[in-house]
């Protein structure tokens, strides 16, 4: 019998209503009454912990790590109920912080909170469940039957119950009546060893026509190590009047990372192809080429997480760069 393990940590599909607003509330246990399942499946909960996501942060996203390698020992899968807020962020996190992982981790919640008229929650996690079952490796968000990679996954739509896309990566897998369809697994491509260790000092700058540069002094002075840029279309800033290569200049040779993504939902950056984003790759920063903002910043402090010298981050920034993972 297959052996999943749900943790749970919160979220809509937990929440009760309160005088304050909605509040998660219910455990993991209670998740799965009533969900109805496969009697090859046999389900284990655990609470992790109980919140609103918004209040998840890189702290949360290291001990969940620890919970699901925990699980990995006696569970062929596992599946996190998480709020929907920074979902995408938890999902490209794990990604990272579980590289090499040979079973499944599935991410998954809801719009409205379980036992709610119309709510999406129970399809959500019973779709979540099977997906597990099917004991296919890697991260993925399950939502309104979609499978989508953990970092191609970026919530879109703040009511819908189609609340997430797969940005620059075609679906993962699929549910429909006939069962799931994975229809484009992770690729694993090396050993798995937990690396749940995160720097959390990184800033991002989501430029606008007139940026100061002023403001990369903040960066400097308030202690950051990386640096995650959103530019203009293919990578473009601007230097003329307001010169923010130079101020770049001066945060790479303070040791700062940093690393260059496009604006644009879809589709990437390339940094070749205009004079301004040349500019750029005179300075020395890594390009994100198509990365989602969310799988960006983890990846960021990820690699910030592994070791003190920035050389070596920027090094294993690219040597734990994979095609199918990150740039597709």
């Amino acid at each position: 019998m297959t052996r999943i393990a749900l943790l749970a940590t919160g979220g809509t599909i937990a929440c009760r209503q309160t005088p304050q607003g909605l509040m998660p509330a219910l455990s993991g246990k209670e998740l799965l009454r009533g969900i109805p399942m496969s009697r090859e499946a046999e389900l284990v909960s655990r609470d992790v912990f109980s919140m609103d996501s918004s209040n998840i942060q890189p702290e949360e996203w290291a001990q969940l790590a620890r919970a699901v390698d925990q699980a990995f020992t006696d569970c062929d899968g596992v599946v996190i109920t998480h709020g929907t807020d920074t979902m995408g962020y938890t999902a490209a996190a794990l990604s990272f912080m579980l590289l090499g992982q040979r079973k499944p981790v599935i991410l998954t919640g809801s719009q409205l909170p379980l036992g709610a008229p119309l709510s999406d929650a129970e399809t959500n996690l019973s779709c979540a469940i099977e997906a597990a079952m099917q004991g296919v490796p890697g991260t993925y968000v399950c939502f309104h039957r979609k499978l989508i990679l953990g970092t191609r996954a970026v919530k879109t739509r703040t009511t819908s119950f189609d609340a997430f896309d797969s940005v620059n990566r075609s679906l993962s897998g699929m549910i429909d009546s006939e069962g799931v369809h994975f229809l484009r697994p992770q690729h694993i491509d090396r050993p798995y060893v937990l690396r749940a260790s995160v720097d959390s000092r990184v800033f991002l700058l989501k430029l606008v026509p007139g940026t100061q540069p002023s403001v990369l002094d903040y960066v400097m002075q308030a202690g950051y190590r990386g640096l995650v840029i959103e530019a203009f279309g293919l990578g473009g800033l601007h230097y003329i009047r307001r010169n923010l290569v130079e101020k770049l200049r001066e945060l790479r040779q303070r040791g700062i990372l940093v690393l260059v993504v496009t604006q644009c939902m879809y589709e990437k950056a390339d940094l070749s192809i205009y004079e301004v984003g040349n500019q750029l790759l005179s300075v020395d920063v890594i390009s994100g080429r198509d990365m989602t903002t969310e799988a960006a910043v983890t990846k960021m402090m990820w690699v910030l997480g592994q070791t003190q010298d920035i050389e070596e981050c920027r090094k294993l920034f690219y040597k734990t760069i994979n095609h199918d993972m990150l740039f597709v």
